[in-house]
């Protein structure tokens, strides 16, 4: 039996593990109150109390897991943007391993973290995890380090283990309006409105594109399947169909039968992403397809997700 902790449930992810972990009846725990973000002294007693619940729901023979996919860091930012996120990830680290209860129980700590980010820099035509991290952002470099700061965390307490799960592109319906990020998400809601579309790479790049459900899927179902032998991996999470921005425009025009209208064009952004970017996992494969939801079917309801929210006017008003 386990019980689960989404710190993030609210975004695009976060309420995606939320989805995967209740079909699979795993018991999640949300604590009475919401974190409060952006004051750091607030923050830390939020997380406290939160803690003493979370511990409070323990049975015997519990297993505990959770699920870091908090933040709001994209790869255009800079360093004041994500150090908040290391600083509170650091936090709850922290306030877990002086929890006696916790750390004498089976537990698990699963970090979201970014492929694409991670391997920016890369030159190899097929990026594996055994592909060299070649970090070109101070983004990239900061989940490099929330990486080692978990895999410190659960290799320092017998009881643990852990994992980062480098996602490649993720998408799908309730992404946040304010995050520079999400170029199918920019695209449907782009097209809802009849407004042009900026591209700021040429169209033949390639893109790794995941569901949000799948790439859930896939974080619980590693996390799950680590062996004992080891405490701490790094897995790519993707769903190794590499896709054209060319691809992504004529599914596009399929779905809402007329042409978006694109304007491309370059900017500072242009140069922080590989032009061509496949995936493969090598660690813990999975033994069928990780990606169960093809472009085509997932675009499809990005589109009619996207047009509920302009309709009810809610569109941007997702938390994470």
């Amino acid at each position: 039996m386990a019980i689960a902790w989404v710190i993030g449930s609210g975004g695009l992810l976060g309420a995606a593990l939320c989805r995967a972990l209740r079909r699979d009846s795993t018991a999640l725990f949300v604590p009475q109150a919401r974190f409060q973000w952006h004051d750091p002294v607030a923050l830390e007693a939020s997380m406290k109390a939160a803690i003493e619940q979370f511990e409070a729901q323990l049975g015997d023979g519990t297993r505990w897991e959770l699920y870091w996919a908090a933040g709001v860091g994209t790869m255009s930012g800079g360093e004041a943007e994500i150090q908040p996120e290391t600083r509170a990830l650091t936090q709850m680290l922290q306030l877990l391993g002086a929890s006696t209860r916790l750390m004498s129980t089976p537990g698990a700590v699963s970090l979201a973290s970014s492929a694409g980010a991670i391997y920016a820099g890369s030159t190899d035509s097929v990026i594996t995890e055994q592909t060299q991290a070649h970090p070109t952002t101070p983004y990239a470099l900061a989940k490099l380090q929330q990486e080692n700061l978990v895999a410190t965390f659960v290799q320092s307490h017998p009881n643990l283990c852990g994992m980062a799960a480098r996602i490649s592109t993720l998408y799908g319906p309730g992404q946040a309006s304010g995050k520079k990020q999400g170029l199918l998400t920019h695209i449907a809601r782009k097209i809802i409105r009849n407004q042009l579309i900026q591209i700021y790479v040429p169209f033949d790049t390639i893109r790794d594109y995941i569901s949000a459900d799948d790439a859930a899927n896939a974080m619980i179902r590693s996390l799950r399947a680590q062996p004992d032998t080891r405490r701490f991996l790094v897995k790519i999470v993707a769903s190794e169909r590499p896709t054209t921005i060319a691809e992504i425009v004529s599914t596009f025009k399929r779905i809402v039968r007329r042409a978006p209208r694109i304007v491309t064009s370059a900017n500072r952004m242009t140069s922080l992403y590989s032009r061509r970017v496949q995936f493969r996992s090598v660690v813990l494969p999975a033994p069928g397809a990780v990606a169960s939801t093809s472009l085509a079917i997932g675009i499809s309801q990005l589109m009619i997700a996207e047009r509920a929210a302009f309709g009810q006017g809610t569109q941007g008003e997702y938390r994470t």
